[in-house]
């Protein structure tokens, strides 16, 4: 069986990948911070719930150990959790609780799952970024993300983007890329102006699923929206 943990999936892109993976008969765990929410959302789609939170390195750990006792590998990694953060408090607690979800918590993540991935035949990493962390988006005139102003996430999507390519130079084996799913009507983005352009959760999945499910020949160590690869 494939076998897909995604981090972050009891709402929102995280939710509606897993709900595509479940329905393309994968394996998945559904990861939440949450034990009812995520309980009900693996529930709902017919996935296996772990409880997993990204800025916890014993919770990240004993989700881990669960797939290896459970699968004995993992093929497909989503590392889907992120969080925006409040724009009203530029200090320095604000910046270092965003920078360990979305970037410190793929690392947490993927360190703990690679002996695991090593074990699958066609292993797979994709990292919910954003365009957002592009300095080719945000220097460009006319790009929504040019007159945008929300530095944490941004240099934080920066920050899980590089990451990508170090993984991806590192370990040629697996297929490791980022990923922006388009602007998307969800909880996290409430507020920020992007309600005439957002799409559905279910639409974005499908630009993670699509990295999530190519085959050993697909890219590794790019950046991709629905229409292909994002200038960095």
């Amino acid at each position: 069986m494939t076998v897909a943990l995604i981090t972050g999936a009891n709402k929102g892109i995280g939710f509606e990948t897993a709900r595509h993976l479940t329905q393309a008969g994968y394996v998945v765990y559904l990861g939440a911070r949450d034990t009812e929410r995520g309980e009900k959302a693996a529930a709902e789609i017919g996935a296996r719930f772990v409880q997993l939170d990204v800025t916890d390195d014993a919770s990240v750990a004993a989700a881990l150990a669960t797939v290896e006792k459970d699968e004995g590998h993992l093929d497909v990694l989503v590392n889907n959790a992120g969080t925006i953060g409040t724009q009203d408090r530029l200090d320095g607690p604000t910046a270092l609780s965003v920078f360990d979800i979305n970037a410190i918590g793929i690392v947490r993540v993927t360190e703990a799952a690679l002996p695991l991935l090593r074990r699958a035949e066609n292993p797979r990493i994709v990292n919910v970024s954003s365009s957002l962390g592009s300095f080719w988006a945000n220097t460009t005139p006319g790009r929504v993300e040019h007159g945008m102003f929300i530095p944490f996430y941004a240099a934080s999507k920066a920050a899980a983007s590089m990451l990508t390519v170090q993984y991806a130079k590192e370990y040629p084996g697996i297929r490791i890329n980022a990923v922006e799913p388009g602007p998307t009507n969800t909880d996290m983005t409430a507020g920020y102006g992007i309600k005439d352009i957002a799409q559905s959760p279910e639409e974005s999945a499908k630009t993670v699923v699509r990295l999530a499910t190519i085959g050993p020949d697909g890219p590794t160590g790019t950046l991709q929206d629905k229409d292909g690869t994002l200038a960095w």
